[in-house]
């Protein structure tokens, strides 16, 4: 009995295969055509933690970049005295204006200091091996347009492993075979690479200045301009540590655009992204049916995205064994970080992020 509980469960599954596109940078070495006027760009707000390991990654690069520009938001720590002992320019953001979010306005604001034609856009918790900068500009010159990649997530801490789900959506939503042609297809915005020439067309950063998803909305602006978007998955060679400074962080960052976030996907994405977390839902069941006819089906679907998880994992992050074989967790802060998200947009009508609050449609405080 019960085994009808199985179909949504395979339905899930198959989803997720179906969803999942291994578009993985491949390693390229650095040569002599490749630019080399490359101008990183960093917004960094109370990033202490995180920006040694950034900065450190690019020294190692084989390919070195012509200038990197750390723009520090009214940070509270020692961001800025980390970021001069490397010896990269330093700038200072400015006040904020009206009707701009503070990270687009950091990164405006290093653009205008930048002078390179190719510029690469990183979030200060990024960290890239040694020849990640050599393939982000190979897999620009073969794509065109303008590239993004999603970073394979290092987790250390077992509140980090919670995301697991988060980020396994997060990879669905940005390699969905549907998102191909979608109109409103986003970048990722932790490493965006373009040239100079593209990000002009659109007026950059200026152009999104109000949004709280500015790289999503950014993608849509350069495919409106007939600049091809493309995302690739950084498994290897482009990685971050997400929220190192704890729970909060985490809940803080991934509920700012939970919600917002599923405006910009293809309608059939979000059915199938539907359909998988159904079925992991219903799989998870089975801790509620123990002594029951339902135990064994809802077991054998347990087990199933068990494994299934197991495989998105080697391209997702460092999530070790426990967490995807105890998936309940993940999923369970999955929903309340839904709950909370969508108690911001709806009610409070803002959302929370490093210490300012963002109106959705533009101001903050």
């Amino acid at each position: 009995m019960g085994i009808w509980l199985l179909i949504p469960v395979l339905a899930g599954c198959f989803s997720g295969f179906f969803l999942f596109r291994k578009r993985t940078l491949v390693l390229s070495e650095a040569t002599d055509q490749q630019p080399r006027n490359i101008s990183i760009i960093i917004p960094a707000r109370n990033e202490e933690r995180n920006l040694p390991f950034l900065l450190d990654s690019l020294k190692s690069q084989t390919l070195q970049p012509y200038e990197v520009i750390v723009v520090d938001d009214f940070s509270e720590d020692r961001t800025r005295e980390i970021a001069e002992s490397y010896g990269v320019k330093v700038i200072a953001n400015s006040e904020l204006p009206d009707r701009w979010t503070g990270k687009s306005w950091a990164v405006w604001n290093g653009y205008q200091h930048a002078s390179g034609d190719m510029f690469v856009f990183l979030d200060a918790d990024i960290r890239l091996a040694p020849g990640a900068l050599a393939s982000l500009m190979k897999a620009k010159e073969k794509s065109g347009g303008v590239i993004s990649v999603v970073p394979f997530h290092q987790t250390e801490k077992f509140y980090e492993k919670l995301a697991l789900v988060m980020n396994v959506l997060g990879l669905f939503a940005f390699t969905s075979v549907f998102e191909g042609r979608n109109p409103r297809k986003g970048l990722y915005g932790s490493c965006i690479v373009a040239s100079r020439d593209d990000y002009e067309n659109i007026n950059g950063h200026e152009s999104i200045k109000s949004e709280v998803l500015d790289d999503l909305f950014l993608g849509a602006k350069f495919i409106g301009a007939g600049i091809p978007v493309t995302n690739f998955i950084g498994y290897g060679l482009v990685s971050f540590r997400m929220y190192p400074g704890g729970i909060k962080d985490e809940i803080e960052g991934f509920s700012k655009g939970a919600v917002l976030s599923t405006s910009t996907l293809n309608p059939w994405t979000i059915v199938f992204v539907a359909l998988w977390v159904l079925g992991l839902i219903v799989s998870e069941s089975v801790f509620a049916f123990i002594g029951t006819s339902f135990l064994v089906p809802l077991l054998i679907g347990y087990v199933l995205y068990m494994l299934q998880l197991f495989y998105f994992v080697k391209y997702v992050g460092v999530f070790g064994i426990v967490m995807p074989v105890l998936h309940l967790f993940s999923a369970l802060f999955f929903i309340a970080v839904m709950l909370y998200s969508a108690y911001q947009v709806v009610f409070l009508g803002h959302v929370r992020w490093k210490g300012r609050h963002v109106q959705v449609g533009g101001k903050q405080s």
